[in-house]
């Protein structure tokens, strides 16, 4: 009938092979019916016959059928054997479809899956390929969180083997404590970190993200978690949170940090009744240890005394670097009034004995020392600020003493610390209103008692204050900078009067004039300096440069230059207060 699917050919055979049996026994039933019929002996020859054709007909048939079972049999083997061969990972030849048509959708089904198979296989060798390329941990989860592929970044970070990964779950891959890659966080596709644990037990921090894998459920199939070593990074991170606190140079807390110990210090005392110190210490003259031996040697000191100081604090005591060569020191007393100041005149002393020990830099050795001023709480102040400024105000009359030495802090030190503010402002304000002035003090040549010459000297006086010593306000013109102007407008004034001296009364002698090292640090100091000669009509050889030795040894090869080209232009050169500093008189012979 129409529509009706065709039977296999071995079907159509073996019916074809039944019909034609069928037949020859319907044929062989007859001829032995007749023969019965016509007698014994016609009927036996007969008989004979037609049992031989239906025999005959009977065994070609079964041939036939058991012909076909065994082709049949043969392709299915086939068929059988290449996708054992497959299975193998062997790539099999193609077979052929053939006439019969199960075998060959049989054949053609198999053909499919080895396509299929092909193409699958150049997708994992591809992915295995991009998995093995990548520097990050690749691992690939279940949907019940165990490792069912590995990349080999992922099994050098975590020390196994691949085999050896798919044997565990996820959960035995991270440190104790440390964030699941399984947990809610982070969002798919976004990074998160985590400490993961290899094999032999030592601890990764890693940043990582997690993706699903797809499948037709909601619920996702797996999961690629994509892991990086961050050990580096949190290194670095660390080591910028130090430095954020700690002081490279000297290893303790900076001024930012110091701030915030003090600050809490306060706040345990104000709750505790305790009383707490505040000792600010600064090296005397440490500026003429780097002009002399160099800011390495500079360094060398500052570690060198803060390692000191802290092995001597009493408990609980800490030490912060607040500026270049500044320190505070903060201590708590438990010590009745009466005896709590000179328990800390004592340790105060202690500590500027320890600095000033013998200190060998360069092979020389070297002696620093250092003042201290000391506020209290909450006496002297109640807050960190006012606590460091008192502190300051304390050192700052230490040092006005000559340093070495201790100042407990005093109201009216607060009046000095507000004056030496407004003297910044009036110093600029009289430099710009020309109100200093340069005095001579006459050099006498003491074998004919004649005037040889004189030496420069600025001062500055004001109305309401008196004169103003040099020791006061030169310092205050470095602070400000006013000092390059202030050395010019000397020299300048100097050239004036010498001019002026030679029309009324003949030359005067030689004219000294100090420099400061920020005149000599100047790049067009040569050029200026010949300019203002230039201007007031003035022969270099009537002046003499006063140089101090911190100023000489700040750069030796620098100044060394420029004080030839000084002597080249006939200028005059000396050494002011030598043997104050730290160079010997071997340094001499290097100058001209």
């Amino acid at each position: 009938m129409k529509g009706l699917p065709k039977p296999p050919k071995y079907v159509r055979v073996g019916c074809l092979a039944a019909a034609v049996t069928a037949s020859v026994s319907t044929i062989g039933l007859y001829l032995l019916h007749n023969d019965l019929l016509m007698g014994p002996r016609a009927s036996d020859s007969r008989v004979i016959i037609g049992l031989a054709v239906l025999v005959f007909v009977c065994t070609t048939a079964v041939g036939v059928a058991v012909a076909l079972a065994w082709r049949h049999r043969q392709r299915i083997r086939a068929v059988v054997a290449a996708a054992e061969r497959l299975a193998a990972g062997e790539t099999p030849a193609w077979l052929p479809v053939g006439d019969d048509e199960d075998v060959g959708q049989l054949t053609r089904a198999f053909e499919r899956l080895q396509d299929r198979l092909r193409d699958t296989t150049v997708s994992r060798d591809y992915l295995d390929t991009v998995l093995g390329s990548m520097q990050d941990a690749i691992v690939l989860l279940d949907a019940e969180g165990h490792v069912t592929r590995a990349n080999q970044a992922a099994c050098k970070l975590l020390g196994y083997t691949e085999q050896d990964l798919t044997r565990r779950s996820a959960g035995e891959l991270i440190a104790p404590g440390a964030a699941s890659l399984l947990s809610s966080e982070p969002r798919p596709g976004t990074q998160a970190e985590t400490t993961l644990l290899t094999r032999t037990g030592k601890q990764v921090p890693v940043s990582y993200t997690r993706s699903p894998i797809a499948a037709a459920g909601s619920s996702p199939a797996g999961w690629i978690i994509a892991a990086r070593d961050i050990t580096e990074r949190k290194l670095a991170d660390r080591r910028i949170r130090y430095l954020a606190r700690i002081d490279a140079l000297t290893k303790v807390p900076n001024r930012m940090q110091f701030q915030h110990l003090l600050q809490r210090a306060i706040a345990r005392a104000r709750r505790s009744g305790e009383r707490i110190a505040l000792l600010y210490l600064d090296v005397d003259r440490f500026k003429d240890i780097n002009d002399t031996f160099g800011h390495m040697a500079g360094d060398t000191s500052l570690e060198t005394l803060a390692r000191r100081v802290t092995n001597i604090l009493p408990e609980r005591a800490f030490m912060g670097r607040l500026a270049g060569d500044e320190f505070g020191i903060v201590v708590f007393s438990s010590q009745p009034a009466a005896t709590r100041t000179a328990w800390l005149q004592s340790l105060a002393r202690r500590i500027l004995h320890d600095i000033s020990e013998v200190l060998i830099v360069q092979g020389q050795e070297l002696y620093i020392t250092a003042s201290i001023g000391i506020a209290c709480f909450p006496n002297d102040a109640d807050n960190v600020l006012d606590l460091i400024r008192n502190a300051d105000a304390a050192l700052y009359h230490a040092k006005r003493e000559g340093g070495n030495r201790l100042e407990f802090y005093r109201p009216e030190m607060n009046a000095a610390a507000v004056e030496r503010l407004i003297l910044k402002s009036k110093l600029r304000r009289s430099y710009e209103l020309d109100e200093l002035l340069v005095n001579y003090q006459p050099k006498i040549d003491l074998a004919t008692g004649r005037i040889a010459g004189a030496e420069a000297l600025v001062r500055w006086e004001l109305s309401e204050h008196g004169l103003i010593q040099p020791s006061e306000f030169i310092p205050l013109a470095e602070e400000t900078g006013l000092i390059l102007e202030i050395g010019e407008w000397v020299l300048n004034r100097v050239c004036l009067d010498l001019a002026q001296w030679r029309r009324e009364i003949g030359p005067p002698g030689t004219l000294s004039v100090n420099l400061s090292l920020k005149q000599l640090a100047q790049p067009n100091f040569i050029r200026r300096i010949k300019r203002i000669f230039r201007r007031h009509r003035i022969e270099p050889g009537n002046i003499e440069f006063e140089i101090t030795e911190t100023t000489l040894m700040q750069d030796p090869d620098r100044t060394t230059g420029i004080l030839q080209e000084l002597s080249r232009m006939g200028l005059h050169l000396a050494i002011d207060d030598f043997g104050t500093g730290y160079s010997s008189l071997s340094a001499l012979q290097k100058f001209p």
